[in-house]
């Protein structure tokens, strides 16, 4: 059944509006003019949003569905960089703040529903509101702490320690995607990742 597409508007837009109030507190105007910059988008699953070699000007919202980063070795192992569920951010943000080719891909796991914005409007925004410049510098502080999180756990921690700190991440992770993705983003074979599960 197709969805009502002013509906879902509505829906997409409560959802950001709750989101960036945990950072920042804007006005109705200000808010409304805020979304008028973002452009919605259904994607099904499977469905690729980023292909590494690609220039690329956008970052995306998660409103519902699971999306997923991953980097594709010279003899085609895939290493997944990030899942992305509902009220996370997406992008190759390396490729989006320097302009450089993406290096790595951005893919749906289920059908998915992002807004997206460009990498000049988001600056756009930033310039014009002090607010909003302060929710994305604090959210990509955020990114930069998470990012380093992993990859101290990687370095230092065992499967089994990795594994629990994802479920902690991830409550829903298990159910929600493929065990094999999962396997993927600890680093171990699909056998070790049902020992953990069952341990």
């Amino acid at each position: 059944m197709k969805k009502d597409l002013s509906l879902l508007s509505m829906q997409s837009k409560d959802i950001l509006r709750k989101h960036i109030a945990k950072t920042i507190s804007l006005t109705e105007e200000e808010f409304d003019y805020f979304f008028s910059f973002f452009k919605e988008h259904s994607f099904q699953k499977g469905q690729v949003i980023i292909s590494a070699g690609e220039t690329i000007d956008c970052e995306y919202f998660v409103l519902d569905g699971v999306l997923k980063s991953f980097y594709i070795t010279d003899n085609l192992k895939m290493n997944i960089l990030q899942f992305a569920m509902s009220t996370w951010w997406i992008s190759d943000f390396e490729a989006l703040y320097s302009g450089a080719k993406a290096t790595i891909n951005v893919d749906c796991i289920s059908d998915a529903i992002v807004l997206s914005i460009s990498n000049h409007d988001r600056e756009k925004l930033c310039s014009e509101m002090h607010q909003v410049e302060y929710f994305f510098r604090w959210r990509t502080n955020k990114g930069y702490i998470a990012s380093q999180k992993r990859l101290l756990s990687l370095m230092n921690s065992d499967a089994k320690h990795r594994y629990e700190e994802l479920m902690e991440q991830y409550p829903t992770l298990y159910n929600d995607v493929p065990k094999y993705l999962i396997a993927a983003y600890l680093g171990v074979s699909r056998e070790t990742l049902s020992r953990l599960y069952n341990s």
